[in-house]
C-alpha cells in the first residue's frame, strides 16, 4: 500500500512537472515561429480568453472534492450524484458567459487593443472555455478514488496537445495557432472526460438525492473559491490586456517572453508546497506550532539563499538566455526579464504562504494578500507600461510582489504573537 500511494505521488509530481515544461516550451515555439508583435497578440487572446474564463466561470472543483470525499465517506452516494449533476449545470453556465463575453471583445477588437485582426482570433478563442469546462470536473472523479498519478498524466497530456496545436498553427498565423489550441483543448477534454466518468461510473449506483441542510454550505464554499481563484489569477492575465491596450503589441509580446522566469520559479517552489502543506497541517492540528515557525524560517532562510545563488547569474546572463530560447529578435524582453526575476525571487522566499494558509485554518487570509497584490499591481501597470513598455508592466508586478510579501511577514508576525507556544530553540 506503501509503495502504491510513493509510485502516485510520484506519478502526480512527474505529470505535473512535465505539464509546465511543456506549457513553457509552448511559449518558446510561439516566440520562435511569431514576430514579437505577433507574440503580443497571441498573448492578448490567451490572456484575455483566461481573464473572461476566471471571472465567469465557478470553481467548482475544490467544492466536489471536499464534499465528494464527505459523501463517499457517509456512503451517501444520492447525494453524491445530485452534487455532481447541480455543479456540472452552474460550470456550464459560467462557460457560456465566458464565451459570450469574449465574442463581445472581439466585436471591440480595434477600439480596445487598436488591431482589427484581433477580432477571429478572439472569437475562436470563445470556445475555449466551453471546451475547458469539462476537463476540471472530469478530473475530480479521478482525484476522489486516488488516482492523482492518472490527474497529472491528463494534465501533461492537455498540454502536450496544445504544444501541438501552437507547434502546427503557428506557421501559418495568428488565427490558425487559436485554432490549433481550441482543437487541442476539445481533445484534451474529450480524453479526460472518458476517463473520469469511468471513474465516477465505479462508484454505486443510487438516485440523486437533495443536498439538504449542506446545499448552502456547497453554495459559500463554491462562492469562495471562485472569488479566490479569480484574484489569484487575475494578477497574471489581466496584466498583459492592460499592456495590449496602453501600448503596443510589440511590449506585449516582450512581457510575455519576461514571464518565463516567473513560470520557472512557481514550478521548482511547487513540490517543496506540497511537502509544507502536508507535514506543516499535521503538526498544526497536533498542537505543535512551534514546528510550523520554525518550517516557516527554515524555507525562508534556504529560499534566501538559493535565490542569491541563482540571482546573480540570471541577471548577468539574461541577454543570452534570451537569445538561445527566444531568438536575437525579442532581446527587447530582457530588462523586463531581470525585472520579473527579482519578483520571482520575493515570490519565491515567501513561497511558504501558498501552504500555510490552509495549515493554520484561514484560507481567507491568501485570498486578502493576493488581493492587496492585485490592488497594487494593476493601477500600476497602466501608466507604468504606457510610459516604459514591459519594462513598465514588469516594474508593477515587482512592487505588487513586495506589498505581497510585507503582507504575509504582517500576518505571519501576527499569528505567531497569538500563539501561546514558543519556537524551539
Amino acid at each position: 500500500m506503501g509503495d502504491s500511494v510513493f509510485r502516485r505521488r510520484v506519478g502526480a509530481a512527474a505529470g505535473t512537472y512535465l505539464s509546465v515544461a511543456l506549457g513553457f516550451l509552448g511559449t518558446v515555439v510561439a516566440a520562435r515561429i511569431f514576430s514579437t508583435s505577433t507574440l503580443g497578440l497571441f498573448t492578448i487572446v490567451i490572456a484575455s480568453t483566461g481573464f473572461f474564463q476566471t471571472l465567469l466561470d465557478l470553481t467548482i472543483e475544490e467544492a466536489l472534492i471536499k464534499y465528494g470525499f464527505r459523501f463517499i465517506e457517509r456512503e451517501d452516494f444520492g447525494r453524491l450524484h445530485r452534487l455532481f449533476r447541480q455543479v456540472f449545470w452552474l460550470k456550464i453556465v459560467g462557460a457560456v458567459l465566458a464565451g459570450l463575453a469574449l465574442l463581445g471583445l472581439a466585436a471591440l477588437a480595434k477600439p480596445v487593443f487598436g488591431h482589427a485582426e484581433l477580432r477571429l482570433p478572439l472569437a475562436l478563442g470563445a470556445a475555449i472555455p466551453l471546451l475547458q469546462s469539462p476537463e476540471g470536473m472530469s478530473a475530480v472523479p479521478l482525484m476522489l478514488r486516488g488516482r492523482y498519478d492518472i490527474r497529472g498524466f491528463f494534465l501533461a497530456l492537455s498540454m502536450a496537445l496544445r504544444l501541438t496545436g501552437i507547434a502546427v498553427g503557428a506557421p501559418h498565423g495568428l488565427t490558425a495557432a487559436v485554432g490549433g489550441i481550441v482543437a487541442a483543448q476539445a481533445a484534451a477534454s474529450a480524453a479526460i472526460g472518458i476517463a473520469g466518468l469511468s471513474a465516477f461510473r465505479r462508484f454505486p449506483r443510487a438516485e440523486a438525492t437533495p443536498l439538504g441542510p449542506e446545499r448552502r454550505e456547497i453554495i459559500g464554499f463554491v462562492v469562495q473559491s471562485s472569488v479566490a481563484t479569480g484574484v489569484i489569477s487575475l494578477r497574471t492575465t489581466l496584466t498583459p490586456m492592460l499592456l495590449g491596450i496602453v501600448n503596443t503589441a510589440t511590449q506585449v509580446g516582450y512581457f510575455r517572453v519576461a514571464q518565463s522566469p516567473q513560470t520557472g520559479f512557481n514550478a521548482v517552489s511547487a513540490p517543496i508546497r506540497l511537502v509544507l502543506l502536508t507535514e506543516q497541517t499535521r503538526d498544526w492540528e497536533g498542537g505543535r506550532f512551534g514546528r510550523v515557525f520554525a518550517g516557516v524560517r527554515r524555507y525562508t532562510l534556504l529560499a534566501a539563499l538559493a535565490s542569491v545563488a541563482l540571482l546573480v547569474p540570471l541577471l548577468v546572463f539574461m541577454p543570452e538566455i534570451i537569445r538561445l530560447l527566444f531568438q536575437a529578435k525579442n532581446l527587447g524582453a530582457v530588462t523586463a526579464a531581470r525585472v520579473i526575476v527579482v519578483a520571482g525571487v520575493v515570490q519565491f522566499v515567501v513561497g511558504w504562504s501558498k501552504s500555510f494558509a490552509v495549515t493554520i485554518g484561514k484560507p481567507s487570509w491568501r485570498t486578502w494578500t493576493h488581493a492587496i497584490e492585485t490592488a497594487v499591481l494593476l493601477p500600476l501597470a497602466i501608466p507604468f507600461g504606457w510610459a516604459w513598455g514591459a519594462t513598465g508592466a514588469a516594474l508593477a508586478v515587482l512592487v505588487g510582489s513586495v506589498a505581497f510579501a510585507l503582507a504575509w511577514w504582517v500576518l505571519f508576525a501576527r499569528i505567531r504573537r497569538e500563539t501561546p507556544e514558543p519556537v524551539p530553540a
